[in-house]
């Protein structure tokens, strides 16, 4: 019963990308990905109930096909946080495991039906070469795409930090989890039988659809031939500058020019307020104040020692908490006053002011001020 979930899941999932107006690359991507799935289950399920038995020709039709899925999720990633298409040479660089282990497989596809059948019931019997060149490629490909996978969402999110103001709808935590999960199935594949692994593949099926139907793409803003991409973060939250004199030394920027960009940009913080926009950029502040976005990135982060992301929502905290303070603004909520200060989630507000004071807000006010707030 599980196998015929998880293939009506990824049906009506595929149903839906392809019915999606404005579907995007990564829309293509999923789609034809979900199809593979739909394919992939499809076999086994007719394994599983023994049809294939009767269309001998149908055995060893998937043995290739689980290769496929990192690869997906691989393009379907790039595809999510990258504004260009994936190279057609790229791709086929990446399908030549497939292409080879079904190369490998040809002696088996040329056996008549009866000999299929008689493999199939002696586990794989004459084949067992076949089968450990088969989990050795699975296992090396499934972790490789998913460390590697891993590892451009966490470069994603340093870029991240460095050019947005309001980033939980662009960190794709869900992707980081997908990518852990298809490791964990193929760890499943080495110690459990088919019916375990596929039990993991419907949950996977599940959680592509969940996170994946709905998604946009987050693309970051791809810095020029000039730019030094953003100091790394370790961690979701807590931030870690190491700035040597090497990073910026190309950039142009002189000790005075910097300290007179901090000036502008301070002075533009306090007077104009461009933090209470949710939706600013590294590039929408540069351009407020005349300056390119590498060197205000450079000032950001050596002379305030911050990523675009922490130093504004910082002011952002520190404006919340000037409002706050006014006895006239008792009646909002603190979500309506953190929402007026440019946060975009009562989340990513919550986890920010925590960052920054230690305390959630409620803690926080009710300790520094007396009479009683709204904290709705």
């Amino acid at each position: 019963m599980i196998y015929l979930f998880g293939l009506s899941i990824a049906s009506f999932l595929l149903v839906l990308i392809l019915l999606k107006k404005d579907k995007t690359h990564a829309d293509y991507i999923l789609a034809a990905w979900m199809s593979v799935l739909v394919i992939h289950l499809t076999l086994f399920f007719f394994d599983y109930k023994g049809i294939s038995y009767r269309y001998p020709h149908l055995l060893g039709l998937s043995l290739a096909v689980p290769i496929l899925h990192g690869g997906f999720l691989y393009f379907y990633t790039l595809a999510l946080i990258r504004k260009t298409p994936v190279r057609t040479q790229s791709i086929l660089l990446h399908l030549i495991p497939f292409v080879l282990l079904v190369i490998l497989a040809i002696p088996f596809y040329r056996l008549t039906g009866a000999e299929k059948i008689e493999v199939y019931k002696n586990q794989g019997r004459g084949y067992e070469w076949y089968s450990q060149i088969q989990m050795i490629a699975f296992l090396v490909a499934g972790f490789t795409y998913s460390v590697v996978v891993i590892w451009e969402i966490r470069k994603y999110r340093r870029k991240v930090l460095n050019n947005f103001s309001n980033v939980d709808r662009k960190m794709l935590r869900w992707l980081e989890y997908l990518a852990i999960g298809l490791g964990f199935i193929w760890l499943l594949s080495a110690f459990f039988n088919d019916q375990i692994i596929f039990i993991g593949v419907v949950l996977f099926v599940f959680f592509i659809g969940f996170f994946g139907i709905s998604q946009y793409p987050a693309f970051y803003s791809l810095p020029s031939a000039s730019e030094k991409p953003g100091p790394a973060l370790t961690g979701e939250w807590q931030e870690t500058l190491q700035v040597d004199g090497e990073k910026y030394s190309r950039s142009g920027l002189s000790e005075h020019d910097a300290s007179h960009v901090m000036t502008l940009l301070e002075t533009a913080m306090k007077t104009r307020k461009p933090f209470a926009n949710p939706n600013l950029t590294l590039n929408d502040l540069a351009s407020s104040i005349n300056v390119s976005p590498n060197h205000l990135s450079q000032v950001i982060n050596t002379l305030a020692g911050k990523s675009f992301y922490h130093y504004v929502n910082a002011y952002r905290i520190d404006e919340f908490l000037k409002l706050m303070a006014l006895p006239q603004n008792r009646k909002f909520t603190y979500w309506a006053l953190a929402h007026q200060c440019g946060f975009s989630s009562k989340t990513t507000f919550n986890k920010y002011f925590k960052l920054q004071m230690g305390k959630t807000p409620s803690d926080y006010l009710s300790e520094s001020i007396d009479r009683p707030l709204n904290s709705g």
